[in-house]
C-alpha cells in the first residue's frame, strides 16, 4: 500500500504487538517525508497494530476450539503506553516526540498545564499518607480510646509514615513536562539534598531519602536528554542536580 521501505518499517515496528513513541515518531516522520496524509496514516497504523495484536492473541490461544460463540465487541483503538506518544508542533506542524521541550524545526517551546497536576497529585498523595496514619483509629488502650487515633500511642508512627511516603515517591512516574520536572526537583531538594546519618539510613528516614534521591536521579537524566536544546532551563536543572549531589 505504501512505499516498500515504509511498509518494512511498519512491519518491524509492530512485530511485537506494541508501538513505542520512538517507533511511532520514526514512522510518522517517514510518512511525512513521503507526502502521506498523517491523519489517514495514523488510522491505518492503528488498524495494522490492532490486527497484529489480534494475531498474537490468537496464536497464544489454546488449540482447543470452544463451542461457545465469542461475544462481539467493537474494536477499540489500541494505545501504547511504552514511552508516551508523539505530537505536532502548533507553530510549524513538525512531528516531535512527547518528551521534547522545544521543536527542532522552529524552536517553539512546549508547555502543558495538565502535566503540572502530576506533581500536585504526588503532593496530595503524600499528604494523604500523613492524614491517614495520624488519624488511624485504634482499638485498645485508654489514651487511644480518648484520642481516637494512633498518633497518641504508636511509637512506630513516624517510621510507618516515612516508609509509606517512600513507596509513594518510588511509584511516582517520571514527569514528562519541563514544568513538572522543575517542580519535582524543587520538592526533592529539601528531602534528598542532605544525606541522613548512618543510623537514620537504616530506618524509614533512609528509605524516604533513597526514594527521593533515586527518583530525582531519574528525573535529572531524563531532563538532560529531553531538554538539551533549552540551555537556560538545563542550567536550572543542573543547579538542582548540584544541590542533590547528582552528577
Amino acid at each position: 500500500m505504501y512505499d516498500e521501505q515504509l511498509e518494512k518499517l511498519i512491519e518491524m515496528a509492530i512485530i511485537d504487538g506494541e508501538l513505542s513513541a520512538k517507533e511511532k515518531l520514526t514512522l510518522f516522520k517517514k510518512a511525512e517525508s513521503l507526502g502521506i496524509d498523517l491523519d489517514e496514516f495514523e488510522l491505518i497504523l492503528d488498524g495494522r497494530l490492532f490486527e497484529r495484536q489480534q494475531a498474537l492473541k490468537n496464536s497464544n490461544t489454546s488449540s482447543t476450539t470452544s463451542a461457545e460463540p465469542a461475544a462481539s465487541a467493537a474494536p477499540t483503538t489500541p494505545k501504547s503506553e511504552k514511552f508516551g506518544d508523539i505530537r505536532k508542533c502548533p507553530a510549524c506542524g513538525a512531528i516531535v516526540g512527547a518528551m521534547q521541550a522545544l521543536c527542532g524545526d522552529c524552536g517553539h517551546s512546549f508547555t502543558s498545564i495538565e502535566s503540572v497536576s502530576s506533581v500536585t497529585k504526588l503532593y496530595e498523595q503524600l499528604q494523604l499518607v500523613e492524614t491517614e496514619e495520624r488519624n488511624r483509629k485504634v482499638e485498645g488502650g485508654l489514651i487511644g480510646r480518648i484520642s481516637g487515633s494512633a498518633a497518641a500511642q504508636d511509637p512506630q508512627l513516624e517510621e510507618r509514615i516515612k516508609k509509606r511516603k517512600a513507596g509513594v515517591v518510588s511509584a511516582f512516574p517520571v514527569p514528562n513536562s519541563k514544568e513538572d520536572i522543575v517542580e519535582f526537583l524543587s520538592m526533592a531538594v529539601p528531602e534528598a539534598g542532605k544525606k541522613p546519618n548512618f543510623l537514620m539510613m537504616m530506618s524509614g528516614a533512609g528509605d524516604l531519602y533513597k526514594a527521593w534521591r533515586g527518583k530525582a536521579e531519574q528525573v535529572v537524566i531524563k531532563a538532560r536528554f529531553s531538554l538539551k536544546d533549552d540551555k537556560k532551563l538545563l542550567e536550572e536543572i543542573n543547579n538542582y542536580a548540584q544541590q542533590l549531589n547528582i552528577k
